[in-house]
């Protein structure tokens, strides 16, 4: 069958590429992709969400036959099959994909009930649509996050907006939690985050605008922690949990945003430090824990946009390092808690967009290698297996490549040139089993998923087919009232940036 785009889809597409020819085949269960496929002039790969599940890999792909849909992979080609073509006349388009207890969890479009809650325990029969949450259209659940043995979403029945909903996996038991704004319009919870048994968010009820909330699972549970920002909106972002305590930006109308944290009550709602006086705010993002320690990105008004830490005290809230000397920045980003240490990518001024890592010192935080001596390699999609760290870089000769370093220059090396000729752009790095799993361009079989044990000969292409998809990266984007496909162009896109 072919693949059938939704109107809106195909409309936005027409406004920028031609559309060609994406038919495939698939044999012997393994997975392949049509060569002749040339939606766009850019050879990237489709990406779709990828998680482990049951001591493998699931994801979502196109085989350019059944359309966008979920996939299984135990790392051979065998073994690299469709679970269930869900939309027989097109793409389901599997995405959120989350694990509760013995189920994975997602959204997908089965072409008749719309955009709706589904899970699958890794068979055809097992994969099933949970609830039909939007009788009638879509109920878009998103932001699917696990708290406890509950799974919580945003989601639209199309009578009470975007609200909090939950699930345990049955259809009895997935339901909306609260109408926080209960006057016909969406509360918008985003930011859903896990502390123990009780789930974070920031929402609106109307009155209060995106404040911080917190629910337990029940309709009296769910309530606002505190009215950070009174009359106006604390635009609370970056959630992030240390044991007990939440921590986040936001911004109380008075500091502009700076960091806080919050034990759940409203007395112990407060902010950690104001590292710009007045109302400037010095906009903490970025937010990564590393044992006891929290890291993030912050501009003091005088060295620019550096890496901080804190220990939720004011006083342990302070600047690690000015990487960048005086008021230029060095934007950190791509930063990656591994092996006790924080790392991630930064531009000295001098070296250009290296990797580097942090112990918390400032003696501590330096340069792990000057991978591209005449400019940046740009390394990304940092992933740590087995007390290596695997990554995305150019070192100016062979092309973006797999790297691996044990966090010392000498350990920092090219495990594999994939694509001799050009960049094979390794991307969707994750651990499944003991296994690095990914997807790169060898120049001859264009994308495909690859496996790596971490060493040379253990680095091999799956799938035996040489033909291959030349689709563009995507990503999903959730922008209130509905969802929206976001075609990116970008090199450098990296999702923790966001």
């Amino acid at each position: 069958m072919r693949i059938i785009l939704s109107a809106l889809l195909l409309v936005s597409l027409l406004l920028f590429i031609p559309i060609l020819d994406v038919a495939g085949n698939q044999e012997n269960n393994q997975l392949k992709f049509p060569k002749d496929s040339r939606l766009f002039s850019n050879s990237y790969e489709w990406i779709g969400d990828t998680i482990s599940f049951r001591e493998m890999l699931f994801f979502s792909a196109d085989d350019g036959v059944n359309g966008i849909e979920l996939w299984k992979s135990d790392g051979t080609g065998e073994g690299t099959v469709m679970i269930k073509d869900i939309n027989e006349d097109g793409s389901s388009q599997p995405t959120y994909l989350t694990v509760l207890g013995n189920s994975l969890f997602f959204w997908a479009d089965d072409g008749v009930n719309g955009g709706e809650l589904w899970k699958s325990d890794g068979t055809a029969q097992g994969t099933v649509m949970v609830k039909d949450i939007a009788v009638g259209g879509s109920g878009d659940p998103s932001d699917l996050t696990v708290a406890g043995d509950i799974l919580y979403f945003r989601a639209n029945d199309g009578n009470n907006g975007f609200e909090l909903w939950k699930s345990d996996g049955t259809e009895a038991g997935t339901m909306m939690v609260k109408d926080i704004n209960n006057n016909g319009f969406s509360s918008h919870p985003y930011e859903l985050t896990a502390v123990g048994n009780t789930l974070f968010f920031k929402a609106s009820d109307g009155s209060n605008y995106s404040e911080l909330w917190k629910s337990d699972g029940t309709d009296t549970g769910t309530v606002m922690v505190k009215d950070i920002n009174g009359g106006g909106s604390s635009g609370c972002s970056y959630l992030s949990v240390i044991g007990n305590t939440l921590f986040f930006e936001a911004n109380d109308g008075t500091h502009g945003f700076e960091l806080w944290k919050s034990d759940g009550t409203e007395a112990g709602t407060v902010i950690i430090k104001d590292i710009v006086s007045g109302g400037t705010g010095s906009a903490p993002n970025n937010l990564v824990v590393v044992g006891n320690t929290l890291f993030f990105r912050a501009n003091d008004g005088a060295n620019g946009s550096e890496l901080w830490k804190s220990d939720g005290t004011e006083s342990g809230t302070q600047m690690v390092k000015d990487i960048t000397s005086g008021e230029g920045s060095s934007w950190l980003s791509v930063i990656t808690p591994a092996m006790n240490s924080l790392y991630f990518r930064t531009d000295d001024g001098i070296t250009g967009a290296e990797l580097w890592k942090s112990d918390g010192t400032e003696e501590g935080t330096n340069m792990v290698k000057d991978v591209n001596g005449e400019g940046s390699s740009n390394p990304s999609e940092i992933t740590v297996m087995e007390n290596m760290l695997y990554f995305k870089a150019d070192d100016g000769i062979t092309g973006a490549e797999l790297w691996k370093s044990d966090g010392t220059e000498f350990g920092t090396t090219m495990l594999i040139d994939i694509n001799s000729e050009g960049s094979s752009n390794p991307s969707s790095l994750i651990v499944v089993n003991d296994n690095l799993f990914f997807w790169a361009n060898d120049g001859t079989n264009g994308s495909q998923l690859w496996i790596s044990d971490g060493t040379v000969s253990g680095t091999q292409r799956i799938s035996s087919s040489d033909e291959s998809i030349t689709v563009n990266h995507v990503v999903l984007v959730d922008t209130p009232p509905h969802k929206e496909w976001s075609w990116n162009y970008s090199y450098q896109t990296e999702v923790n940036d966001l």
